[in-house]
């Protein structure tokens, strides 16, 4: 079975096509990150007229990627949240013009789902159950994974994501935008053990988050300097912080293995691409006898082949969305 993926949940307008759940044949993301830079955010407004723009031509080449035509495509996927509203409507607007045009079945397809099941477009995947770590701009959550469709929420942030509070740093210190991507380098020019942040625990046993406290701790720092700081200044503080989050995001996934007694995990989402965490988690996972499962940078972001394997397994059990479906701002995708 063959899936066109489209994701536009945020700035990024993507499409793919992907074979079974498993094969690539094309991925194609088109970033807004020049727009949206000189705001130090995304601006929904701007983001929904850049995915008009954008999301013929992307559909168009990861048609032409593929090699294929719509005639050739047996079901499209489309993001139908959780995101920004303006931007959902892009995309899943979209998706159901061509579903009634060609007559292709349509599924519409959660955002936080398209990450957990990124890791199956690895060549040797990852076997259920596992433990999963969905990290990104907008949410911090882990899961306990049994299946395809079959999640059960463990743990979630009680205020900001952990990517939020990367951004809202890197926007404090004047840094740019996007700001996970300057912390991680910026990060490695300095001292992590100059400053040392608090980590918010929240209690032995939870498994919940919670970044806002470090995110103002590091404002007070800088509101307490004698003097604006400086370049090796930043590197030392965002240093601090992002040694901070990553305790944090490490030492909660551990546990989660702990409490569930599986011995997998997986790191997904777009903070996922950093490349501290990536390397903490896996060396202290390591200790532990705990197997890491991590995609490739370009399938942790938002990108359309994830979206195109969750549509495939809910096609294949016959799981179809009516035109008249509708994008939903919040979906959590389950409840404790």
């Amino acid at each position: 079975m063959i899936v066109l993926g489209i994701e536009t949940s945020c700035d990024e307008t993507a499409a793919a096509v992907v074979e079974d759940g498993r094969k690539i044949l094309s991925n194609v993301v088109s970033s807004q990150i020049k727009l949206h830079r000189k705001y130090g955010g995304v601006v929904p407004e701007l983001a929904s007229r850049k995915h008009t723009e954008s999301i013929v031509p992307v559909t168009r080449a990861a048609l032409s990627q593929a090699s294929l035509s719509l005639d050739e495509i047996h079901g499209i996927a489309v993001t139908q949240g959780p995101g920004l509203v303006g931007s959902l409507l892009i995309g899943v607007s979209f998706a159901k013009s061509i579903s009634y045009v060609k007559e292709i079945p349509l599924v519409g397809v959660n955002h936080l789902e398209g990450h957990l099941s990124a890791i199956f477009l690895e060549e040797n995947g990852c076997a259920f159950p596992f433990v999963a770590l969905v990290v990104s701009g907008g949410h911090t959550n882990l899961y306990r994974v049994m299946g395809h469709g079959d999640y059960q929420l463990l743990g979630q942030t009680r205020d900001d994501a952990a990517g939020e509070a990367f951004d809202k740093v890197a926007k404090f210190l004047n840094l740019g935008y996007p700001g996970g991507m300057i912390i991680d380098k910026l990060a490695k020019q300095g001292n992590p053990k100059k400053i040392k942040f608090p980590r918010a625990f929240i209690s032995r046993d939870s498994l919940d988050f919670s970044f806002s406290g470090i995110k103002t701790s590091v404002v007070n720092y800088i509101n307490k300097m004698d003097a604006p700081p400086t370049l090796e200044d930043k590197k030392d503080i965002v240093a601090g912080f992002q040694e901070a989050v990553v305790d944090i995001l490490t030492i909660k996934a551990l546990r989660a293995v702990e409490q569930t007694g599986i011995n997998r995990l997986v790191l997904a989402g777009g903070v996922a691409c950093n490349s501290h965490l990536r390397s903490v988690i896996t060396e202290m996972a390591k200790k532990r006898g705990i197997t890491v499962h991590i995609p490739p940078p370009i399938l942790c972001t938002d990108n359309g082949a994830m979206i195109a394997t969750v549509g495939y397994h809910r096609l294949k059990k016959g799981m179809e969305s009516s035109l008249d479906m509708n994008v939903l701002s919040r979906w959590p995708k389950e409840k404790k």
